[in-house]
């Protein structure tokens, strides 16, 4: 298949059009590198009776990786049916029978309460802040779409379960969305990545310290922008100068 170009705008990221033109045309891409550069992160929370959902699955291994390393549980849904039809006739072709594909939003989940014990996404909500205007006050239609899905993840997760986000948003603009009142789970995050850096919120459901024992929001310095060309001429670039990192 041939390459898809970088939209002109970030915009394009919220156009659901887009992403089913990219799916026809693309037949691979990993947003924020791959599963191997973050596995480490992963796994301690994972077992091999983990229920596993992944939001926004593209085009991406991810799911086979989590496979091959013994969680046999898995669900992934994407908005784009092009993705999720793609999606479904590689995993078949490659022998994985048992991850379910499905075409579903992710700020609507299609699932019961309590029913899986890992959710997952990568990327996959920093879309939803491409145009989210001033970081440090996003307007509300932004705020709006990223408290329905964190409500669902939520909602679908176990008592216990944990939900990991990999994005390129740096805690002070994250954790006071996560720490909403609304929700009961932990905030911890971490960071892996040399040049770009790439945070790891890991919010475990149920776990949740009192306000008064929550420790302030670390600073980050964003490193300067001296990049390899391997990373010039990646994706997540682009993206990443439209998101909140760089407007702070």
């Amino acid at each position: 298949m041939e390459d898809t170009p970088t939209p002109s705008t970030a915009l394009a990221y919220l156009n659901p059009s887009y992403w089913d033109e990219r799916f026809t045309k693309e037949e691979q891409y990993e947003w924020f590198k791959d599963y191997s550069h973050f596995r480490h992160l992963i796994q301690p929370h994972l077992t091999p009776h983990s229920a596993v959902l992944e939001l926004g699955c593209g085009n991406s291994q991810m799911c086979e990786q989590l496979h091959k390393d013994g969680t046999n549980n898995i669900t992934c849904i994407d908005l784009s049916h092009v993705a999720v039809e793609n999606m479904q006739k590689r995993l078949l072709s490659r022998g994985f029978k048992d991850i379910k594909v499905l075409q579903a939003d992710m700020l609507e989940l299609p699932f019961g309460d309590e029913c899986f014990d890992l959710v997952i996404e990568k990327g996959t909500m920093d879309v939803l802040f491409v145009d989210s205007g001033d970081p440090w006050n996003p307007k509300p239609e932004t705020i709006s779409k990223v408290m329905a899905t964190l409500k669902g993840v939520h909602r679908v997760l176990k008592a216990g379960g944990t939900f990991i986000s990999v994005t390129f948003g740096q805690p002070h603009f994250r954790r006071p969305i996560f720490n909403a009142p609304d929700f009961t789970w932990s905030v911890e995050w971490t960071t892996f990545g040399e040049t770009f850096h790439y945070f790891v919120y890991i919010l475990k459901k149920g776990q949740r310290s009192s306000y008064d024992d929550m420790p302030p929001t670390k600073g980050f310095e964003a490193p300067s922008i001296n990049l390899l060309h391997e990373e010039l001429e990646n994706e997540d670039f682009a993206f990443r100068i439209n998101v909140d990192e760089l407007n702070y």
